[in-house]
């Protein structure tokens, strides 16, 4: 597993998007390479939050490129494509985490359960979260996503979203004031 402090820079990162800023909306989907500069680092940021290993990360995001060039819809615009590849990203890292081999793998690097909880900041308790907050926390907080489009990207109820959002900040302030 990655050093938790890797993952930590990678969630601190800003969301790099170029020529596309969030809440803007262009009038029409990137072209693959556009939107591989675009979203990339978005879709790996996403990716090490959900399973916390880079070789994992980086299969998923190779994959959710993979769809976008093969299987990708047609896009009513650059936040719709963003949106498809987050939804895809999500769905694949699910799939991992519940595959046959993500079960049964043997740790070879010392990871969460040996780092000691004084060591963690707020990006490492984010990544430390259950599977089912990190998602919503990690679109809100780092991504600037709203509720509503958490929900819509997520497959969720807005007052589902706001549920784990509030679920998520308690388990990380329990979790920093037990670091204080």
């Amino acid at each position: 597993m990655a050093n938790i402090a890797q993952l930590a820079a990678l969630v601190r990162q800003p969301p790099r998007t170029q020529g596309v800023e969030r809440g803007s909306t262009p009038h029409a989907a990137l072209g693959f390479e556009a939107a591989y500069d675009a979203y990339g680092p978005m879709v790996y940021r996403l990716a090490m939050v959900y399973l916390g290993r880079q070789a994992d990360a980086e299969d998923v995001a190779q994959e959710a490129f993979v769809r976008l060039l093969c299987r990708a819809p047609a896009f009513a615009d650059g936040e719709h494509e963003k949106r498809w590849l987050l939804r895809v990203t999500v769905n694949l890292c699910r799939d991992q985490l519940k595959g046959f081999w993500h079960k049964r793998a043997v740790e070879l690097e010392p990871g969460l359960a040996s780092q000691a909880p004084e060591g963690l900041g707020l990006a490492e308790a984010i990544v430390a979260l259950p599977e089912q907050y990190k998602g919503p926390i990690h679109l809100h907080y780092c991504e600037g996503y709203s509720v509503a489009e958490i929900g819509e990207i997520l497959h969720l109820g807005q007052s589902a979203v706001k549920m784990r959002l509030k679920r998520g900040r308690e388990l990380l302030r329990k979790e920093m004031e037990g670091l204080s």
